[in-house]
């Protein structure tokens, strides 16, 4: 089963970030990350990206939320792309960081429009 869930899990990041968000990302971990690489493969990608009562386009969505309630700007910013890639537009990304300005605070907002900008630019989202 581990070996499906981690199967699942790169073949899921691949289609979000390319193969250098994928295998190569895994392979290029140092000996003190590539065991947290391995178990994000395997959990957060594989056995939890890889349900289907949510499509890829919605799980985005939903994750880019809550690293704005958390404050995770990096993470945003990772997230952001990987969103472009499944399938949620600029247009969408904005409407969820205006959302989130009411349910986890103007702040909050404010620094996750100044994470997305570059990286949506950087991707040449339209």
């Amino acid at each position: 089963m581990e070996d499906e869930l981690y199967a699942t899990g790169i073949k899921i990041r691949e289609q979000m970030w390319g193969p250098g968000g994928a295998q190569a990302k895994v392979d290029a971990a140092s000996d003190f990350q590539r065991d947290l690489e391995l178990l994000v493969t395997r959990y957060c990608f594989g056995a939890t990206w890889g349900r289907e009562a949510l499509d890829h386009r919605t799980r985005s969505m939903l994750t880019m939320a809550m690293l704005v309630a958390q404050g995770r700007g990096h993470e945003l910013g990772v997230h952001v792309a990987g969103a472009i890639s499944n399938g949620v537009t600029k247009d969408e990304i904005k409407e969820i960081l205006l959302h989130a300005a009411i349910y986890c605070g103007v702040p909050a907002s404010v620094e996750a429009f100044r994470t997305a900008e570059p990286v949506l630019d950087r991707l040449g989202a339209k």
